[in-house]
């Protein structure tokens, strides 16, 4: 008898051992393939990479969830309003939840980025960006998960796999003291640095005198700076430039194409990347006639 409970307690630890070797290397897995999407975020959002990657192996499973599976959803976000995608329903805080269903898993991380710049989330912008415990902790206080433990399981995470390290490279920070970073943080808006300018990210409830007030920029000089009149309303999400834009992209993007996504214009192409709208046709060697398809290549250097 006590020779079957020694076969038995060896057979559990195995088990218990394969479990957990296969959890690891699944989530390292999805680590190596993921992590550039989520540095590519925090450049443009400011959100750490360790955050982001470590949301999405969380609600993902790796990847290996219903939703990630189904419909490339990545961090558990629901339809809300202003939704008016594709979705996808699973049981969860109430039966038939719909669920946001994207095109591909790089469309999730946007998505991702530009939930977390409604207004209810803009406490986290004024945290130290290598502080993940209180990212994580903010973002459960920020009512982004039911979950008690929620934060808990997003530090655990970044421990475990060590993701904070993708902040201090980025950051240029690694085993140094932190400093607050030399741009100003406003009421609303933290000044981020696209193609080498200033800018800010548009939220919910801005407008251009509302971004006037806030950044002593004349409406004048904001509009000019954007290259648009004072009835166009930007998008939740796109850049809002301090100053006037670059000829071309950061000299990260020589020698790639910018593959056009649906929905996207010239305009929204050169917000992303910091250019002048003219100089976008030039590079392409097109004229105001022309107005990009899903799938055409541009340069943007």
């Amino acid at each position: 008898m006590k020779h079957l409970r020694f076969i038995l307690l060896a057979l559990c630890t195995t088990l218990t051992s394969m479990t957990y070797a296969q959890k690891n290397t699944a989530y390292q897995q999805y680590i190596d393939k993921y992590k550039d999407a989520a540095i590519d975020q925090m450049r443009r959002y400011h959100i750490p990479a360790s955050i982001t990657l470590a949301q999405a192996l969380l609600e993902s499973g790796a990847g290996n969830s219903y939703l990630a599976t189904k419909a490339n959803n990545h961090f558990g976000i629901k339809v809300g309003i202003g939704w008016d995608g594709a979705y996808v329903t699973r049981d969860d805080d109430q039966k038939n939840d719909r669920f946001r269903k994207y095109k591909n898993v790089s469309e999730s991380y946007e998505d991702h980025s530009r939930f977390l710049q409604q207004n209810r989330y803009r406490r986290l912008f004024d945290l130290n960006p290598l502080d993940y415990k209180a990212w994580a902790r903010g973002l459960k206080a920020c009512g982004y998960a039911t979950s008690p433990t929620y934060a808990n399981k997003i530090i655990g995470i970044i421990e475990t796999y060590e993701l904070n390290d993708y902040d201090e490279d980025r950051f240029g920070l690694r085993k140094k003291k932190y400093k607050e970073p030399e741009y100003k943080v406003y009421v609303r808006h933290q000044i981020i640095t696209v193609n080498g300018i200033q800018c800010v990210v548009f939220r919910e409830g801005d407008t251009w005198n509302s971004l006037a007030k806030e950044t002593k920029i004349p409406k004048k000089k904001l509009l000019k700076f954007n290259e648009v009149d004072e009835d166009f309303t930007p998008s939740v999400g796109m850049n809002v430039f301090l100053a006037k834009k670059a000829k071309k992209a950061d000299a990260q993007y020589k020698d790639t194409w910018h593959k056009v996504k649906a929905d996207e214009s010239m305009y929204t192409i050169s917000q992303f990347y910091g250019i002048r709208v003219a100089s976008l046709y030039k590079m392409n060697f097109k004229d105001a006639s022309y107005i990009p398809v899903e799938g055409d290549l541009l340069k943007v250097r």
